[in-house]
């Protein structure tokens, strides 16, 4: 018999698709636990948010695009939960406290759907004792993306501002942080959400006019030269799918964002929803193991609120 019988090696679960298509080509493996390197935390998940981007990655999008080459790629790119093991050189971050990030990118092997996650200590922010988990993991991607497309406009200078998908989890954001920096908003919503889009802070309609009105868009809708149609000469238009960014007609500035992590920028978007100046809203938190069904109720659309998956289910 073997005197020194070699280590079992821990395995944890994770989310991953080598094939793309529809909900059915997410597999659930078993994979080593990750070990952290230089400036690096391992973050055991505890909840991990469901957005439109990880369904376009994971029906192929960016592959055709040519901007995922790694096989498999893993998903997610909300991250909540506690730090099990700090790799060297990281001082600001603790072990066992509770951290959110936004895992930027789409060429990955991994990703936040998953038990175990490798993460930079410095995208990572403290997450405030009175917000949840699961409420927490709807601001990394969402609330960022909002901040930083309103960045891009470069400050409210008693602009008017449409917003578009004023009710969904980016467009939802964006309308609170537009009307906290002093922009005059308008929100553009199903008539179903008027009061949703009223309580967070703009003026609402269910159409785009006919004349350009406005003197920005944010089009958090993707509604492309639709949107760029209601702009006044000279404005700006920001949209959050950078592949399908409209031409630039009428002087009109055009550009997309693409959320980059920012822990310190994080940490105030956290600050923000814990203390009700931004929202966050979660239509259904489901384990781990539901994730096809997960990108079947995504897929289908029409949810106020983002799913969020549990590892720990």
């Amino acid at each position: 018999m073997d005197k020194h019988p070699k280590r079992m090696e821990r395995t944890m679960r994770a989310a991953i698709v080598t094939t793309p298509g529809g909900p059915e080509a997410i597999d659930l493996v078993d994979l080593p636990d990750p070990v952290p390197g230089d400036g690096e935390v391992v973050v055991a998940i505890q909840a991990a948010g469901v957005n439109p981007v990880d369904a376009q990655t994971r029906s192929g999008v960016y592959h055709d695009l040519g901007w995922v080459t790694s096989t498999p790629v893993g998903l997610g790119w909300d991250a909540v939960g506690v730090v099990r093991a700090l790799g060297p050189g990281v001082t600001d971050v603790s072990l066992g406290q509770r951290v959110a990030t936004l895992v930027g990118g789409v060429d990955r092997a991994d990703g936040p759907y998953a038990e175990l996650m490798v993460l930079a200590a410095a995208d990572c922010a403290p997450v405030p004792e009175s917000l949840s988990s699961d409420l927490a993991a709807t601001v990394p991607l969402n609330a960022t993306t909002a901040h930083q497309a309103l960045a891009m406009l470069g400050g409210a200078r008693d602009r008017h501002l449409l917003v578009t998908g004023a009710a969904g989890a980016v467009g939802g954001y964006a309308v609170e942080l537009a009307a906290e920096q002093g922009f005059t908003v308008t929100g553009l919503a199903r008539a179903s959400d008027e009061e949703a889009v009223r309580r967070a802070g703009a003026t609402f309609t269910d159409a785009l006019p006919v004349e350009a009105t406005f003197d920005a868009v944010l089009d958090a809708a993707a509604l492309g030269d639709a949107a760029l149609s209601s702009v006044r000469d000279g404005g700006d238009y920001v949209g959050v799918v950078p592949p399908a960014l409209p031409d630039s007609v009428r002087g009109i500035r055009t550009q997309a964002v693409m959320a980059a992590p920012d822990g310190k920028l994080l940490s105030r978007l956290l600050e923000a929803a814990a203390s009700g100046v931004i929202t966050p809203r979660v239509h259904a938190t489901m384990p781990l193991s539901e994730v096809r069904e997960a990108h079947r109720m995504l897929d289908a659309g029409g949810l106020r609120g983002r799913i969020v998956l549990d590892p720990r289910r």
